[in-house]
């Protein structure tokens, strides 16, 4: 994508907050920026993880929503390919020429049923979806023959997260023996990602939760295996849980998102030895970069980075390297920050750690890539608003 931008036709603060070579001190905020370094240190950090414990990693793609940042993932980390939410997210990283997509989630809707079927053609590779009614089986493959494609098909289970999903394993079984006979369609294997559980605080509660959805998941595909029918591929796992999936001896493929950039929600969860995953694991890749616009009350400084700039369903963000300061409040355009010793300055930038990566990263055009204080690189946010 980066490679197909022409910069000459931006204008830096109305088009794009930052070009290629310029000083990162220039660029225009409220922006989101990467640290370039951070981000490839986390991704190659995965990459050999997984390869360690013998997993596929299928990055998930709706926490970046950037084919740029997927590529990232690709070479450096080993990612297989990408996780998308939505039907025209999914069609974004298709016509970027992405092999292996996954549609983790349930695609009902006669208009994107007929769209899914045509991104095997696009993308020149393999697409599967998620299904947790034997009533979706029908629509996906007359809409697959008639385009003359294939679909793979997850059956989800509910392990846990209490939102889509088939509950008991005689459903699973019924899914899987309606795929199976179906035309263009191939069973791929099982859904199951926890995501109720990726953020509490505890490893053990984590974990507690994960051993449930672990006797599930296997209860599940030993029912399969009497049916005959073999599961190629156990997929979940994230950021919170990605140890005990891959350790599991069931699972073998991972959907980890947020560990790329880290945020202030998922930064807070406890490792096995008590300590934040953000102060070792992983390390902040991902900020919003905000400038003080007024001074005016002794004790507060107000910054252009408010709620249109972030998501805050997670929390306020955290101001990066600075205990002295406190982000506390926030209009639509505005950002409320405590300075009780009066030290900020007005212009003077500061970099937030938003609460919620995913959909603050929904709510930029671009991404300011940063390192040894250059803009780097400038990556679109490609699939941008593709919510259908």
């Amino acid at each position: 994508m980066k490679d197909l931008i022409d910069f000459d036709a931006y204008e830096v603060g109305f088009d794009i907050p930052a070009k290629p070579g310029m000083d990162a001190a220039d660029i225009q905020t409220p922006a989101l920026v990467l640290d370039l370094e951070a981000l490839e240190r986390n991704i190659k950090k995965m990459g050999d993880y997984a390869k360690a414990h013998g997993m596929r990693h299928r990055a998930h793609g709706k926490m970046h929503k950037s084919v740029d940042v997927l590529k990232l993932q690709m070479e450096l980390g080993g990612a297989v390919g990408v996780c998308c939410q939505k039907v025209s997210e999914a069609e974004v990283f298709a016509r970027a020429g992405i092999k292996e997509i996954l549609v983790s989630n349930q695609v009902r809707d006669l208009a994107k049923i007929e769209r899914l079927a045509q991104l095997p053609r696009m993308s020149g590779g393999e697409v599967i979806v998620c299904v947790d009614d034997v009533a979706n089986v029908a629509d996906l493959s007359a809409a697959a023959t008639r385009h003359g494609t294939n679909l793979g098909v997850f059956i989800e289970i509910d392990c846990g997260a209490g939102r889509c999903g088939v509950t008991t394993t005689p459903a699973v079984v019924a899914i899987a023996r309606a795929v199976k006979v179906a035309e263009n369609l191939t069973f791929k294997g099982i859904q199951a990602y926890q995501g109720a559980m990726q953020h509490m605080g505890s490893f053990e509660d984590r974990k507690a939760k994960l051993d449930a959805a672990i006797a599930q998941v296997s209860g599940a595909v030993a029912a399969l295996k009497a049916e005959g029918i073999e599961t190629e591929l156990v997929s979940g796992g994230g950021t919170g849980s990605y140890y005990f999936e891959s350790n599991s001896g069931l699972y073998n493929e991972l959907q980890c998102g947020s560990y790329a950039f880290m945020d202030a929600d998922y930064g807070r969860i406890l490792d096995k030895d008590g300590k934040r995953i953000d102060a070792g694991e992983w390390e902040n890749a991902f900020f919003i970069l905000t400038s003080v616009m007024s001074h005016a009350k002794a004790d507060k400084a107000i910054c252009d980075a408010g709620l249109k700039a972030q998501s805050i369903d997670s929390g306020l963000p955290f101001i990066y390297g600075r205990d002295d300061v406190e982000y506390v409040k926030c209009s639509d355009e505005h950002g409320v920050i405590a300075d009780p010793k009066g030290i900020l300055k007005v212009n003077e930038k500061l970099k937030l750690v938003p609460g919620h990566c995913d959909p603050t990263a929904n709510v930029h055009d671009w991404y300011v890539g940063v390192r040894n204080g250059k803009v780097e690189c400038v990556w679109p946010v490609s699939a941008r608003g593709r919510a259908y």
